[in-house]
Order: structure tokens, then sequence, then C-alpha cells
């Protein structure tokens, strides 16, 4: 059905409409006169069998629920034949033209009985004037239901024109106010005679429809309905009120066009609601969601203040100060005792353009007072004013959740010197001069001796600078922020609210939202529809966004707290400096998988041993992460006193294998059960080589480990065919070793899996890889490790931890080693005492001739009496003078404290004053005891 054909079977009229009801005329005795067609529709009964009858015969005699007819009569002084009669009493409901609306009981001519409402109205001229017959009053009569429906309708158009919450307004054709309700008034705040006549847009001035899709304008929107005729549904239309000038406001409009029951056109209907309340309620609600979803994305103090800043700034506040205690920055506790002695610093500080607000923390310095502090510096007096803090991150920091790979971040970073957790720096081995009479490869690192450390040192020094840290803020006492801290809650200041970061019962900064109540920079004033204060709604919006940032901040700082932890034990656990060696140039990478904590599984070791030989070791524990790193650490722990032992590979893996094997008691816990842990160290895989510099010898064995990479001084990278041992701690084969010579300047690589093997290519892949990449002779070792991380872990993480050792290997010149063998007689104590002091003398060593002496004696000494010959003595000059004595006996000397009355057992203990230290290294013929002195200032090479 059309609107039209709507508006056409549309009746407008009342059931009491004389046009519509039963109409009866009847005379002064209520007798019938006059019969409708719509009575004899509503009784049955036709006009002539209507007509000359009383009333009675058809109605009720009084009303349902009435007083009696004589009561009545008494009560208003009418006759009572006038009232049983019908005729209208003095009083009566409705208007006096028309007295009535009375509830009858109808009697139709089929037998039912109807409740019918009724009207009388009086004829002009008096009843007493009129005789039988005469025309002296009309009565109406209408179904009590239509009546009762027809008031509802009534009813329901006098609500919405003088109690509905809705604003209805009808304009004409030409878009100008004909009608308003009673909402529409107070929205104007003026009668409707004051502004009749206006178009909307001339009400409304500046306002505009936010509803995409749709005219901005009134008129626009108006003029479309009249064109098409079809209602327009919630729109949001965006103005200041008239009666509520400098604040905005936020319609709901619906639109519908108006026409008469012939379907003309007269105009367009408006109903518009205020949802400004509700409006601001989603837009706070959207404002917590987007909170929820920016605030808190990396664990980092700093980036989560700013992203509150961010989130608040401008639809919030027009300034948004964040500042965090000094503990919460470098992961300390939050603090519990005395708030307003805290120190406080700037971590975020966002402005909308254009808008400044004072700021209370940090003063201009020219209005200062003469003498007074400055709340930028620290304070002497103060315990805890150490000043800048190098080691708090600074604004320009990496994002902790996506900074480069290897290389550490936020404030366990290490100082100058110290290498980062991920990547650590080969220190620069690499580029210290040889010792002298070292062999060098020469040209082959030419560019390292030009370069110096690459890549990674550069990036290690430049994160210990100090790079600009946050500045500390002191809030004058009296100042929102001082009330704040003093009372632990939220302070409202006029257009300045202050709203604590509470965590765990203390305290970790300040969150101060400030609208600008003021100019702004350029000297303007606010916007008109800019609020200057907060209200309920916006406090509690406040609060509970410092709760949910402060809850990020927290989880930040106990990040922080243990990736420092974690950083801490790893600079123990790994080498972040490897001293220089005679024996070889070394260069090396790092890359844990955990980026959390920053540590690993893999490890590696370059251990200085006697003879100027040089242990190199690899190793890959089972996991990663804390665990696996505390486990990697014990492992390397033992591999060093093995080492320190002169065990051969082989041996040493097997006393590895050994300690591993061992089940670990674990003591209970607190509360009396087993702690369950998980043990990494069974599995675990180990490669071990000793390089000798004097024989250019390698010997290397390996437990469930991949071989290394050799690269002949030519360029020909080959893989050694090492007997591969079971992991550690498995038992059950032993361990084989083999020995080769390398040339000068050969490389080794000693790698864990994770380099060479990942998802996407098998181990083979990366083996080659690897190969092609350190068969470039050109590059330097730190190049070379740079070019093997970029080319097999591309985005600097992987699914494992990965370690790289580059060994590049020298020789000891000839000139700096002396050998002599000697018969296992008396007479050779002498000799090699004059061989020596030959040898140191032709050294310009003169000063340690005395001392080593009385090393040869003593040393030789023993040889003769307690083993047998051959006897061998050589000494080398490297980074301190070593003297070795071998012989083919298995025991080795003990240290002991002579007693008073002994004569013998003193001579190596003056031999320990006199060295630096001395061991007892196992061939297979025999053993070798060796010493090593420092050499005197001059000569320390």
């Amino acid at each position: 059905m059309s609107a039209a054909n709507t508006a056409e079977s549309a009746d407008f009229r009342g059931p009491l409409d004389i046009t519509r009801a039963a109409t009866v005329v009847l005379d002064a005795e209520s007798t019938v006169i006059g019969w409708s067609p719509a009575a004899a529709e509503l009784l049955g009964y036709e006009p002539a069998e209507a007509l000359g009858r009383p009333l009675s015969a058809f109605l009720s005699v009084h009303p349902v629920g009435g007083t009696p007819p004589a009561a009545a009569a008494e009560a208003s002084g009418v006759p009572e034949a006038s009232v049983v009669s019908g005729a209208p009493a003095s009083t009566g409901i409705g208007p006096p033209s028309l007295v009535g609306n009375e509830i009858h009981v109808a009697h139709a001519r089929d037998g039912r009985e109807l409740l019918v409402a009724t009207a009388t109205c009086p004829l002009p001229g008096g009843a007493a004037d009129r005789g039988p017959g005469a025309p002296d009053r009309i009565l109406v009569a209408a179904e009590a239901g239509e009546l009762r429906h027809w008031e509802s309708r009534l009813a329901l158009l006098q609500g919405l024109a003088t109690q509905s919450p809705v604003g209805l307004a009808i304009y004409d054709t030409d878009l100008r106010l004909t009608w308003c309700n009673t909402a529409y008034e107070r929205e104007i705040g003026q009668p409707l005679a004051a502004f009749r006549g206006k178009r909307a847009d001339e009400l409304y001035a500046g306002g505009s429809f936010v509803t995409p899709g749709y005219p901005q304008t009134l008129d626009g929107v108006m003029r479309q309905v009249l064109e098409t005729g079809e209602p327009v549904l919630d729109l949001n239309f965006r103005a200041q009120q008239p009666s509520d000038p400098g604040r905005d406001h936020l319609w709901s409009c619906s639109y519908y066009r108006l026409e008469d029951a012939h379907g003309h056109v007269f105009g367009v209907c408006e109903d518009a609601f205020d949802v400004t309340d509700r409006y601001r309620v989603q837009e706070r609600l959207a404002l917590l969601v987007e909170a929820g979803r920016r605030i808190g994305t990396v664990l980092d103090v700093a980036t989560t203040a700013e992203e509150i800043a961010e989130v608040a700034v401008p639809d919030f506040a027009a300034t948004v100060r964040v500042d965090v205690t000094r503990a919460t920055m470098t992961g300390e506790t939050a603090a519990v005792g005395s708030a307003a002695d805290m120190s406080l610093l700037r971590v975020a500080d966002r402005a909308e353009p254009g808008i400044a607000t004072p700021d209370p923390g940090l003063a201009d310095p020219a209005l200062r007072e003469p003498g007074a502090p400055d709340p930028a510096l620290p304070d002497p007096d103060r315990p805890d004013a150490e000043g800048p803090d190098p080691g708090l991150p600074g604004p320009d920091r990496p994002n902790p959740g996506g900074h480069a790979p290897g290389l550490p971040d936020g404030p366990g970073a290490p100082g100058p010197g110290v290498p980062g957790p991920g990547l650590l720096d080969s220190g620069g081995p690499e580029t210290d001069p040889p010792g002298p009479g070292v062999a060098d490869p020469g040209p082959l690192d030419s560019a390292d001796a030009e370069t110096g450390p690459r890549g990674v040192s550069g990036s290690a020094n430049s994160i210990g600078e100090d790079r600009h840290p946050y500045p500390p803020v002191v809030y004058p006492p009296g100042s929102p922020q001082h009330r704040s801290l003093s009372s632990g809650g939220l302070v409202l200041d006029e257009g300045t609210l202050v709203v604590p970061l509470r965590a765990g019962g203390g305290i970790l900064g300040l969150v101060t939202f400030d609208r600008c109540a003021g100019p702004d920079a350029s000297g303007r004033p606010p916007a008109p529809d800019r609020a200057t204060t907060f209200d309920n709604g916006e406090v509690a919006l406040a609060d509970e966004l410092a709760a949910r940032a402060a809850v990020c901040i927290d989880n930040a700082r106990r990040y922080t707290r243990e990736r420092t932890a974690s950083l801490a034990l790893q600079r123990q656990l790994l080498p972040h400096h490897l001293p220089p060696q005679s024996a070889v140039r070394t260069a090396y990478r790092y890359l844990p998988a955990d980026d959390v904590t920053g540590v690993g599984g893999d490890w590696f070791d370059v251990i200085p041993l006697s003879g100027t030989r040089v242990g190199l070791v690899v190793g890959d524990v089972v996991g990663h992460g804390l665990q696996a790193a505390a486990t990697m650490g014990r492992l390397r722990t033992s591999v060093r006193a093995f080492a320190q032992l002169d065990m051969p590979p082989d041996e040493l893996l097997t006393r590895l294998d050994d300690l591993v094997g061992q089940p670990a008691e674990e003591p209970p816990d607190a509360y009396g059960g087993a702690v369950e842990t998980y043990d990494v160290t069974t599995g675990a895989t180990c490669l071990y080589a000793v390089y000798d510099p004097v024989s250019r010898r390698c010997v290397m064995a390996r437990a469930g480990h991949l071989p290394p990479a050799v690269v002949d001084p030519d360029g020909t990278a080959s893989f050694p065919d090492l007997p591969a041992g079971p992991p550690l701690g498995l038992g059950g084969l032993p361990f084989e070793s083999m020995e080769f010579e390398l040339p000068v300047g050969s490389l080794l690589a000693l790698f864990t899996d994770g380099l060479v093997e990942a998802r996407d290519h098998d181990i083979s892949h990366g083996l080659d890889t690897l190969g092609r990449v350190l068969a470039d002779r050109s590059a330097s070792l730190e190049e070379l490790c740079d070019r093997a991380v970029s080319e097999l872990v591309p985005g600097g993480t992987s699914a494992d931890d990965t370690a790289l050792l580059l060994v590049r290997t020298r020789e000891l010149d000839a000139e700096r080693v002396a050998h002599w063998e000697l018969s296992a007689e008396a007479v050779s104590v002498g000799r090699a005492r004059e061989l020596a002091t030959g040898q140191l003398e032709a050294w310009g060593l003169e000063e340690l001739v005395f001392a080593t002496q009385l090393v040869v004696s003593e040393l030789v000494t023993n040889a003769v009496r307690y083993a047998g010959g051959p006897l061998g003595l050589r000494l080398i000059r490297d980074r301190t003078l070593v003297c070795e004595v071998a012989d083919t006996g298995h025991t080795s000397p003990h240290l002991r404290h002579s007693a008073e009355d002994d004569e013998g057992g003193r001579g190596l203990f003056i031999v320990a004053q006199l060295v630096q230290r001395w061991g007892t290294r196992y061939t297979p013929t025999g053993k070798t005891i060796w010493t090593e002195q420092a050499l005197p200032p001059a000569d320390g090479g």
C-alpha cells in the first residue's frame, strides 16, 4: 500500500462525530423522532421500527455504574423525569455544548447487548416551549471500544506534543518551521511563536550531519526527503544547542514526508533525540578499546608511557605527561614508602599542536628564585641523586619487541666495552698484533688491521654511551602532582587531572591529563566546544586508563628486571672478551633463539693452554632459555677445568660424559615434595680441539656435534670426517680423536646446528653455503662472521640458538723456540743450566737468567732422579717465557710444604714462587713439566 492510499483510507473523525456516530433525534419526552442510518446499522432497527418509541426501549435508563435517576435529580435539582429521559443535566463530562460521554447498555434487535458511549447536544430554545414531537436534543452513540481506541490516539498525540523527550517539528515545503512540540521548544529555549517560520539551518547554524552518505545540512536532507518521499532514519547531526551554547550536542534525527488525505505533500516531519550522553559513553568505551589495543604492545616502560600519551591526546586531553619512578625504569620493586619523596623521571610528554600548558615539574629556570635548585639536575644532598643514569634507556632506544637481532637494549644494556647479550662482540682479538715470533698470514688479514672490529663492536659500544636520559622532575608542595603522590589517589584541580600509576601496593609513577583552560601558545583562547574540565565519567575513564597502563608498565618493569638478570647471567656464562692469543686470531657471533631473556644453550670458548697452545670448544645444550643457559654454564666451566689439566680432546670428552651421566639429586622443595626438572644436560653436544702453533698440529674430538669447517690458505673448504662420538650423558661408546696439520693461515669454523639447519632447507645446504662464504680469503674474520649470519640466518633469529667461532691459525717463529735433548744423567743438570742461560742471553732476557736457572735445575734434577731418559728441554719466548722439561715418567710431582727437619722437598715450592704458573702435561711417551714467567716490561712485546 502506497503512502497516498494509506492517507485516503485513514479516518480522522472521532467515533462520536455526528457524521459517523449513530444519531437519534429526541423530543422533550425522550421519544425517538429521528433515526440515522448509522443507528440502524448499530442496533439493527430500521427507522420505521424505531420512530415513536421511547429511548429507554433501546438504551438503559441510567449509565452503567452511574447513580440512580432519583439521586441524580436530587443532586442536580433537575426533575427526575428529565434525567430518566436522558435530558442533559447542568453538569456533565465534556464541553457545555456536548454533555455526556456516558456508557449505556444498548439493546440490539437481535437480542445482543452492547456497551455504547453516548453524548447529547441540546437544540436551541427551551424545552418548555416545545410540545410532543418537537425536536429537543440530539443523541449520538458509538461502541465504547471505538471511543477508547480514539481516546488512546488522542492521548498519544497529546503526549508527543507535550511530554515526549523526542523533539518533533513540522516544516512546510519551503522548509520553514510551522509547528513543534514542547521538547523542541526546550532545545531552542524559546516559545514556538518566537521562531515559527524560520528555517532549520537558521536555528542550528554551523551544524552538520556526521553520518556518511547523506547531505551535511538540514536543508539538504529535508529537501531529499521531500523530493523522494523515502524516510531517513537515525542520522547523526552535530551542532550547538541554542539553549546550551558553547557545547556540542549530537542528535539522532529521522525525517519523513507529510501528505494530506488526498496525497498532497504539505511538509516534512523531523524527529530528533539528543544522544550526546550516549555518544560520549560510546566514545569513552571506544577510547578504552583503543587503549587496550595500543597500550602495552611491547615490554618497555618508556614505550608504554608514550602509548598512553598517544591514546589520550587529543581525544581526551590537550596535554598528557607521564612520570615514572627511577626504580621502575631500572626494574626495581615499586616504591611503597614515602611517595612524595620519590625520584621521578619524565618519560613521556605529548601535547596537541599549538597547545602549551604549564609544567610545575620542569619549571622555567628564569622564573626560579636565586639559589633555588634546578629540578632537572640531581640534588647532591639526596642519596638517590646520582645524576643522569647512563644505564637508563633513552628515547631513541630500539623497540624490545622489534630490535635488531642480538643487539641488547633497554636498561640492561651493557656499558662501553661490554658485548651485548644477543650478538656478542668479538672484542677485537683479530686485530691484535701478533706476539713476538709469531708467523702472521700477512696479506690474508690485512683488512683486519685497517677496519678493526666491525658491525657488532660498533653497536655494542654505542649502546653504552649516554643517550639523553629522561629528565628528573620535582613537583613543588601544593601542586596536584605532589598532592597525588602524598595521598596515593587521584587529584582533580580545575582542568588538571593527576592519576597515580599503582601496582602491587606501590606507586610506579604519575599520569597528568591537562585540558588547556587558558590561551594556547599563540595567545588564542580555547575553542568554545572544548571541554576545560573533567566530569565524573571522564575521571572514571582516566582512572581506568591509568590502571590499565599501570599493569602494562609493571609487566615491563618485571621484564626489565628479569632481562637485566638474564643479561648478567649471560655475561657471566659466555666470554664477552677473548684474550689475545699468539696461536690464533678469533671472531665470533652468538644469537640466542630466546629473544625475551637473550640467553640460550649454545656456547663457545677459547682456552689458553700450556706451551702457547690453545683449546677451542663449541657446544649445544638441548633447548634454550634460562635453564639451558645455566646448564651451558656448568658444562663450560667443566670444560675449562678439564682443559687446564691438559687433557687430550678424547679424554676430556670422556670425563665430561661421565660428569653429565651422573644422576643429579635435587633437594626437596619447601613443601617436602620433589622438584620436577627437565634434564637438559643429557643429549648435549660438544666439539673440542687443541691447536699447537709450534708444530701446527691440531687434535680434535666431538661428542655428537657437527664437524668444523676447515678452509685452506688457497680457499678450499672442507669438513673433516671426525669420528662421531655419542652426545654427552648417553654413554656406551668411546670418543676418538683425529690429529692433522694445518698450514699457516688456515681457517677453522666451529659452529652449532642452529647456524646451518633451518625449516626451509636441510643441513647439507647450510654446510655448502657456509663453505662458500668462508672461502673468500680477501675478507676479514669479522666480515666473514657477518656474511655467514646474514646468509644463513637472514632474519637475525632462528628456531635454535646459533653460535659461530672463526679461528685463523698462526705459527711461532723457529727463532722463538729452543729445544734440546739431554740424557738422564746428573751432568745434564749443569748442561741444562748452560743451555738455558745462553738462550736467554741471546734473546736479551738476562733479567730472567737467575730464576730460569733455578727452575731448570729443579725440574731436570727431578727428571733425572725420579724418571728416565731421554729428557727434553724447551724454551719458548712468547707473551711469557715458557720453560718445559719432558721425561718418560708418568708420575706427576706434587707441591708440598716441608717440615723444619726435612732435608729436601722444597725445590718445587721454590719454583712455584718464582713463576706465574706451572703444571704437568701428559704425552704418549711420558709427561712434560712446564712453567711460565712474565717477561720484563721493556720486552713485553
